[in-house]
């Protein structure tokens, strides 16, 4: 028996790998607008913060350009970037195992909503999620903090009266911090682009080496 009523998964690094889809996006936006491209090495810089942040912060662009930037970058990854996808091993499994079960589940990415629903759709994986929840353009929902009441309430759930059948799955410390704001549980993933270490530093207690390792820490 689950432990959880509702269960949200993150999306880059927790269901998708990634990272070449968003590293072109960044780039290409970055030359379009002639500025030096920083070192993009390290994807645990930019998968997980919302978009405009990577702008602002990693790139050191100015609020106008950081808006810029996200124009840019979303134009590119909606032509190309959305299907440099695939999905983790095991991942359908997991989903297909809780779905035979008591639980409403949901996508809670701060990625855009619509390439959030996309790439679940490019993934094949649609038939398993209740509710897909992203951020939107305007920038009004974009931090987990947000994201996590909003995809309980789309998923039918009162986030304050529930909280504690409550269960945020992610790679990043976004996604240990959203969930520690928010008063609900968290289960890392080990196998995605954030690290352990910054997790733990947000509260994080309970890791998943793997996808298959996810069903029992839930139970």
């Amino acid at each position: 028996m689950n432990k959880y009523k509702y269960i949200l998964f993150d999306l880059d690094g927790t269901i998708s790998e990634s990272a070449g889809g968003i590293r072109q996006s960044l780039e290409y936006a970055i030359k379009q607008m002639g500025k030096p491209l920083p070192n993009l090495d390290d994807y645990t810089v930019y998968i997980g913060p919302p978009l405009i942040d990577t702008f602002l912060n990693l790139c050191k662009f100015t609020k106008e350009e950081s808006k810029q930037g996200v124009e840019l970058y979303r134009r590119y990854y909606n032509e190309k970037g959305k299907y440099v996808n695939k999905m983790y091993d095991g991942i359908d499994n997991v989903l297909r195992t809780l779905k035979s079960s008591d639980v409403k589940i949901a996508v809670c990415s701060s990625k855009y909503e619509k390439f959030a629903e996309e790439i679940i759709e490019i993934l094949k994986l649609r038939e398993y999620f209740d509710a897909v929840c992203g951020s939107t353009l305007d920038g009004s929902r974009k931090d987990k903090k947000d994201l996590i009441p909003y995809a309980v309430r789309s998923l039918g759930g009162d986030f304050e009266a529930e909280k504690k059948s409550v269960v945020m799955l992610g790679d990043t410390y976004f996604d240990a911090r959203g969930a520690r704001l928010c008063g609900v549980d968290f289960v890392g993933v080990e196998y995605g682009y954030g690290t352990v270490e910054q997790m733990k530093a947000e509260g994080a207690e309970v890791f998943a080496k793997t996808p298959a390792d996810i069903i029992g820490l839930l139970k």
